[in-house]
C-alpha cells in the first residue's frame, strides 16, 4: 500500500522501508543515494528526502563520504506507526504482533482504570457508541466496519485516561488492531466474549469503577494474546 501524501519519495519509502525492516539490508549495509536514485528512477533530491524520513525513524544514518548506513534494530523507532506497519507486512509479523500485544497488556489496563476516574460524559457516551458499533458489526464477516469502531474505542480509552503519554500510544494500538485485521490474524467474526468485554468496559468507565475497568481490559488483552497463540504461533 502506497504511503499517502508523499509523492515520489513515498514510492521509494514503500519499497525501501519494508526491505530494511525485513532484513534485506542487514545492519551495517551501506546504501549509495546515487545508485538508489537510479534504481528507483527518481532525482537525487527525491532520494535524499526519502533518506531523511528513514533517518527520522532511526532506520538509517547518513554520513558524508560513507553513505547511508542501515542501523541495527535496537536503534529503530519501534513506536513509529509506519515502522510498525512495515514490520507487520514482513516475516517478523508474529513476533511484532506479540511484542505489541504485550505492550498493550501492560499499558491499556492502567489507562482504563484512569479513564474510569477522569473520562468526561462526552467520552463515556462515545465509548458506549463505539462498543455498540462493535456489537453491530461483530457478525457477517464485517471486519473492516468492526475495526473502525474497535480502533476508535481504544483511542478514546487512552485519551480519557488524562495521561498524555498514554494518549500518544493511540496510533500504536491502531496499527496493532489494523495489522491483525489486514493480515488475517483475526477470526472471520470477532470472539463474542471479547465483544461483550468491550461493552462491559464502556459501562465500567461510565460508572467510574476503576478496578473493574482495569480487570476487564486485562481480560481483553489476555484474549488477544490467546488468539495470537492460535492464529500466529
Amino acid at each position: 500500500m502506497s504511503t499517502p501524501g508523499r509523492g515520489l519519495h513515498g514510492h521509494v519509502l514503500d519499497t525501501l522501508g519494508p526491505a530494511i525492516t525485513a532484513g534485506a539490508y542487514p545492519p551495517g549495509s551501506v546504501l549509495r543515494t546515487d545508485e538508489l536514485a537510479q534504481r528507483f528512477e527518481v532525482s537525487r533530491s527525491v532520494m535524499r528526502e526519502a533518506v531523511r524520513v528513514l533517518e527520522s525513524m532511526h532506520l538509517v544514518e547518513s554520513r558524508r563520504r560513507v553513505g547511508v548506513t542501515v542501523l541495527p534494530k535496537a536503534a529503530w523507532n519501534v513506536y513509529d506507526p509506519q515502522v510498525i506497519r512495515w514490520r507487520l507486512a514482513g516475516a517478523d509479523r508474529p513476533h511484532q504482533l506479540r511484542s505489541l500485544t504485550v505492550l498493550r497488556s501492560a499499558i491499556e489496563p492502567v489507562a482504563a482504570g484512569l479513564a474510569a476516574r477522569h473520562a468526561t460524559p462526552e467520552q463515556c457516551s462515545q465509548l458506549t457508541e463505539r462498543a455498540l458499533g462493535m456489537v453491530e458489526n461483530s457478525r457477517g464477516h464485517r471486519l473492516e466496519q468492526y475495526l473502525f469502531h474497535d480502533v476508535a474505542f481504544h483511542r478514546i480509552v487512552l485519551t480519557a485516561s488524562g495521561n498524555e503519554m498514554f494518549a500518544r500510544l493511540g496510533d500504536v494500538v491502531a496499527e496493532v488492531l489494523t495489522g491483525r485485521t489486514h493480515h488475517e490474524v483475526m477470526f472471520a467474526d470477532p470472539d463474542p466474549a471479547a465483544v461483550t468485554l468491550h461493552v462491559e468496559l464502556a459501562a465500567a468507565i461510565r460508572e467510574g469503577d476503576a478496578a473493574r475497568a482495569e480487570a476487564l481490559t486485562r481480560e481483553i488483552t489476555a484474549g488477544a494474546l490467546q488468539e495470537l497463540d492460535i492464529l500466529a504461533p
